[in-house]
């Protein structure tokens, strides 16, 4: 191909968003061999919104979906409907997607539909059941299905799509791409007093934490009352948790958590603040994804409120202790990290198996090897029967 490469980005959760960020940089900096076409969903509108200003992200395209209250098969079907039309007027000879949104997965079934090949950011994590997390694993899963290609953040996940008969050829293993961000971020100077911050006490360790995936709803009553019960320890933790505002999980929040001492819950932050929010806390409760695998980036151990982990490396690195969102659990982890200086030095200190910061640069570095070595584009390569 002697033509610049044509590379489409697509993405519009908060989650995409922040981990696709470091590659459309990437891409913009690659000179005249690539021509990057920036595509939103606005999955999630407002929060979207504000990380394409906090990372100078312009859209070409915005298919704009969000509703309220919306449902799986409306995302999907919105994002299939709306990319028709943004593959036919700009003519990617690629598309990028990331992960396992239903952003990801619909986009990734459009550009086949218009027989443009994928690229699979953050390709080959898997848990061991199909519904958990829901609906992000079977995302991932068929999005590895019609990708051409596998950017993978580590070996295991990549030994994963060579059990899946990908082609090894159409891998590469790039770290992820949410530490480059992640890192970024967190090493600028903050000068602020926070406003969401007020009210909490410098002198007590704090625990950052998020709460929100559809198989924890039901639980969601359980893991306030484990909060609950973590706020009344000895060393008294500030807790500061920015809530979905999901109406299954936001509601039971409040009504079970305010007027807690020494609990916070404060709407959803702007990514900078979370990412100094973490620096400024000594544990992290989650049961989010990437936190999994950015808050060991600053030594902050991460216990994770979910029965199954696609991170496995954090498990056996040490960087993460899987606890479900049971209330005994939490509390007993809890209470060890704070009481156990020699556990929280092991965890604290392990290293984290998730990338260096240069993921996006290496996937970029990747294309324009295809690109000049006359590959570029293979349709559908990346798999064999």
């Amino acid at each position: 191909m002697t033509r610049p490469l044509r590379v489409m980005t697509v993405f519009g959760t908060r989650p995409d968003t922040i981990k696709m960020a470091p590659v459309v940089r990437a891409l913009a900096a690659a000179g005249p061999a690539i021509v990057p076409i920036v595509c939103v969903t606005a999955q999630h509108r407002q929060m979207l919104d504000d990380l394409l200003a906090l990372f100078s992200i312009v859209p070409d395209y915005d298919l704009d979906i969000m509703r309220h209250d919306q449902s799986i098969t409306q995302i999907t079907t919105r994002v299939l409907e709306g990319m028709e039309p943004v593959l036919r007027d700009a003519k990617p000879d690629v598309v990028l997607v990331h992960g396992d949104t239903s952003t990801s997965t619909a986009a990734a079934l459009a550009a086949f539909y218009a027989k443009v090949p994928v690229g699979h950011v953050e390709a080959g994590l898997r848990t061991t059941t199909a519904f958990e997390p829901f609906p992000e694993e079977m995302n991932r899963r068929i999005t590895g299905r019609i990708a051409s290609y596998h950017f993978s953040p580590t070996s295991r996940a990549r030994a994963n799509l060579e059990r899946e008969n990908v082609a090894p050829a159409d891998i590469i293993v790039t770290g992820n791409t949410v530490i480059d961000a992640f890192l970024a971020v967190a090493e600028k100077d903050v000068a602020f007093e926070e406003p969401a911050w007020a009210g909490l006490d410098y002198t007590k360790p704090w625990i950052f934490v998020t709460a929100h995936r559809r198989e924890n709803h039901e639980k969601m009553a359980e893991i306030c009352d484990a909060l609950a019960e973590i706020a009344a320890l000895p060393q008294k933790p500030q807790i500061l948790w920015p809530v979905h505002p999901s109406p299954h999980v936001s509601p039971v929040a409040h009504a079970r958590l305010d007027g807690i001492a020494g609990i916070k819950l404060v709407e959803p932050l702007p990514y900078d603040v979370t990412v100094h929010s973490i620096k400024r806390s000594m544990l992290v409760l989650t049961d989010s994804g990437g936190l999994q695998e950015e808050a060991p980036c600053l030594g902050k151990p991460v216990l994770v409120m979910r029965d199954e982990t696609e991170r496995p490396e954090g498990i056996e690195a040490g960087t993460l202790e899987l606890v479900g969102p049971h209330h005994s659990a939490i509390v007993g982890a809890t209470r060890r990290l704070l009481e156990d200086e020699v556990a929280y030095a092991r965890m604290s200190r392990a290293n984290n198996p998730y990338g260096d910061g240069r993921a996006a640069e290496r996937i970029v570095a990747w294309l324009l090897g295809r690109l000049r070595a006359g590959t570029m584009p293979a349709p559908f390569a990346g798999t064999r029967s």
